[in-house]
């Protein structure tokens, strides 16, 4: 017994660096999870920014277009104005000409009657201009309305776009917001995750305590494979099937304590030796009887009771060794079946 006990503290004091490892690359998956969290927020903020690029655009091209018709009607006005003050200019020459002719008719009696032919004809005359005055008055009038209207719709775009700039900070301000929340969320998921999984193991210590063949490694239980399965085969043999049973019931108990919220997972890992397989059956290889392994372990638990969902079966041949060399030792640690209780 006491050499018994002395090569197991020996194999745990060995053993402290793949869970090292597999804590590291446990970190190292929830660090990319929010990586990838983080990356699908930018994602969605710059199709939100773009659409609002895009909105600015199409409002400052409206602007350009509004500006350059309101410069056209400004130089329609400045011809209206120059056609005005031409007909004033006319109309002040003919007046002048009326009084002339006035004073004519004062001074010869004799010419009243040609006079004032010439009188009808510059009053006819005048009424044209004045037509033609009023005409005018009336596009400079409709001009102006215009321009007070182009100035209400550059009011309204502005108006428009300042609110859309209002939305896009109110935009960035929430996703901002939000992104702590799910940062807290996360880190309280995973704290929670890895208190029950201490539960679990813990658990599963007291009822596997008196094996020799099932060591805790990290956060991982191993099976040795010699636990469940025969040499060569994927079939868990009668003894295997009494400590599945166990593991089953304890899983199940689990199942009704984790929150449903918590998206937890039990993978099944199933490790073999260098050991090329000998014969020609239906497994062909050490990667063939690793991941078979792993799904006959999560098919008998499912058998048993175990929700389907919370099972992952994974198969790692001989590349995952817990011990170097080809010993027969060595041979026979590697050859194992892991345990271990993850977030999905």
């Amino acid at each position: 017994m006491a050499g018994v006990r002395s090569r197991r503290s020996q194999n745990n004091s060995e053993d402290y660096w793949p869970g090292f490892v597999d804590a590291m690359s446990a970190l190292l998956l929830v660090f990319i999870f929010l990586l990838s969290i983080f990356m699908i927020a930018q994602f969605f903020l710059s199709q939100q920014l773009s659409g609002r690029d895009k909105v600015l655009n199409r409002l400052n091209q409206q602007i350009a277009e509004l500006t350059e018709l309101l410069a056209l009607e400004k130089a329609n006005v400045g011809d209206l104005e120059s056609t005005i003050s031409s007909l004033q200019l006319g109309l002040d020459q003919t007046s002048e000409e009326r009084d002339r002719l006035q004073s004519l008719l004062n001074d010869r009696s004799g010419q009243i009657d040609e006079a004032g032919g010439a009188l009808a004809a510059l009053q006819a005359k005048l009424e044209g201009e004045q037509q033609i005055s009023d005409k005018a008055l009336a596009q400079v009038e409709l001009l102006n309305q215009q321009i007070s209207a182009l100035r209400r719709q550059i009011a309204v775009l502005e108006d428009a776009l300042e609110a859309s700039e209002t939305r896009d900070r109110e935009s960035q301000t929430r996703i901002a917001d939000l992104g702590k929340r799910l940062n807290v969320a996360l880190a309280q998921r995973v704290q929670e995750l890895s208190r029950y999984r201490s539960d679990f193991f813990g658990r599963l210590r007291e009822i596997l305590a008196q094996r020799s063949d099932i060591e805790v490694v990290g956060d991982r239980f191993v099976f040795q494979s010699e636990v469940l399965f025969s040499s060569g085969d994927d079939e868990v043999n009668p003894q295997g099937k009494n400590q599945l049973d166990i593991l089953a019931s304890a899983i199940i108990e689990l199942e009704g304590e984790i929150p449903p919220e918590i998206n937890w997972v039990l993978r099944v890992d199933g490790h073999t030796d260098a050991r090329p397989l000998s014969g020609t059956g239906r497994l062909r290889d050490n990667w063939d009887l690793s991941a078979a392994r792993a799904i006959s372990v999560v098919k008998y638990l499912i058998a048993r009771g175990v929700e389907p969902d919370r099972l992952v079966a994974a198969g790692f041949g001989e590349y995952q060794p817990l011990e170097q060399g080809t010993s027969p030792e060595a041979n026979a640690k590697n050859r194992r079946i892991e345990l271990k209780l993850t977030q999905r």
